[in-house]
């Protein structure tokens, strides 16, 4: 059985690692591994095959920025051919990004079974192009792979069969708990002259957040506040610096007492430097999830989560774009006071394990 994995984006690397891996030990399938070249510099992509043990990208597809549909069509353009030369019995593809939905849709017209890592999330959210792809992808894969239990019930509400889903738990996990060892002997904190416990963590990348000419500046101000109060380590995306940029703002954020910026940081240096932070901020979805896997208070700045089992159950609060209400929340949390919470069912760090006995039970099925 020859298995072709499709990964584009930061997010994809860290849930794809761990299932390569347990397929590669349960020995019943050849893997190829195509990356799109959606995040193509070095520090959101190499650093992170790197950080992770991911083999190099058997196909390079280099595809690149531009606009959703830019970037979609090309990767479809560029995926028929290799899918076409390959010839995979099964195309696997992650998350939500655009990487994922043009790896589906390849795999539809191609009439070559497709599977889904991290299927059935909604957010319930037109708005956002991540529901889309995600909707989308769900409608035209045979295996979907799902993180949680809302997962399977979104699916089977939007009439996917019981026979399709397969609950296998969160693969971010996997690479996490894998990972947090390494991560914590490296000295990120120590170098950044940061007290463990005592400083605040922010991401930021959201078009909805960083693209609004009046959002962007409110959340940066907001987080000046903060860091007032206690240090905000900011690793700043290429995306968010742009605007930042675009909007004069750079140079009054980099001067905000206590608010530090960075470039963005590798997995193993961003996991060292988060898994000691008192509280996080961010728009990310993956942040979501670890936050709540390690029991860290998180404020999450948009209106709404394709993932609220950590809000449910985990350490997450939404406080949309109400900077007065963070600011409330992160003082809650920065007195002992932030959310608690509890681990989700299967985050136990085997999710790949199930994902890679789900793939050989079809294999065995259907070949």
């Amino acid at each position: 059985m020859k298995i072709l994995h499709v990964v584009g984006a930061r997010p994809n690397f860290m849930k794809i690692a761990p299932v390569m891996a347990a397929v590669a030990r349960a020995g019943f399938a050849q893997q190829v591994l195509v990356h799109t070249g959606q995040h193509y510099d070095a520090a959101m992509s190499k650093v992170f095959f790197d950080d992770l043990g991911l083999p190099a990208p058997d196909v390079y597809l280099g595809v690149g920025s531009g606009s959703h549909a830019t970037q979609t069509a090309k990767i479809m353009i560029e995926l028929e051919r290799v899918c076409l030369e390959a010839k995979p019995d099964l195309v696997m593809v992650v998350g939500d990004v655009n990487s994922t939905l043009a790896g589906a849709l390849v795999a539809a017209k191609l009439v070559i079974p497709c599977a889904h890592l991290e299927a059935g999330l909604r957010s319930f959210d037109r708005g956002m192009p991540e529901e889309i792809n995600r909707l989308v992808t769900d409608r035209v894969c045979e295996i979907l792979l799902t993180p949680s239990q809302d997962g399977d019930a979104h699916l089977l509400r939007e009439g996917v069969p019981a026979s399709s889903i397969h609950r296998v738990g969160n693969v971010m996990v996997d690479s996490l708990l894998a990972h947090l060892p390494a991560a914590q002997q490296k000295r990120v904190t120590e170098a950044m002259g940061l007290t463990p416990g005592q400083y605040v963590v922010a991401t930021l990348h959201r078009p909805s957040n960083v693209d609004d000419a009046e959002t962007l500046p409110r959340i940066m101000r907001a987080l000046a506040t903060l860091a007032r109060e206690a240090p905000v380590v900011f690793p700043v995306h290429p995306r968010t610096r742009a605007r930042l940029a675009d909007l004069k703002l750079l140079a009054e954020v980099d001067a905000a007492p206590g608010l530090r910026l960075c470039e963005p940081l590798g997995y193993l240096d961003f996991l060292s430097l988060f898994s000691r932070a008192k509280l996080l901020l961010t728009d990310s979805g993956g942040v979501q999830e670890e936050t709540t896997a390690l029991g860290i208070p998180c404020l999450t700045l948009r209106e709404n989560t394709e993932r609220p089992v950590t809000v449910d159950l985990g350490t997450n609060t939404l406080v949309g774009t109400d900077m007065d209400l963070m600011l409330r929340e992160a003082r809650r949390a920065l007195a002992g006071q932030g959310k608690a919470g509890r681990v989700p069912d299967l985050w136990d760090g085997q999710a790949a394990e199930r994902v890679a006995q789900v793939l050989k039970a079809w294999k065995e099925r259907t070949q």
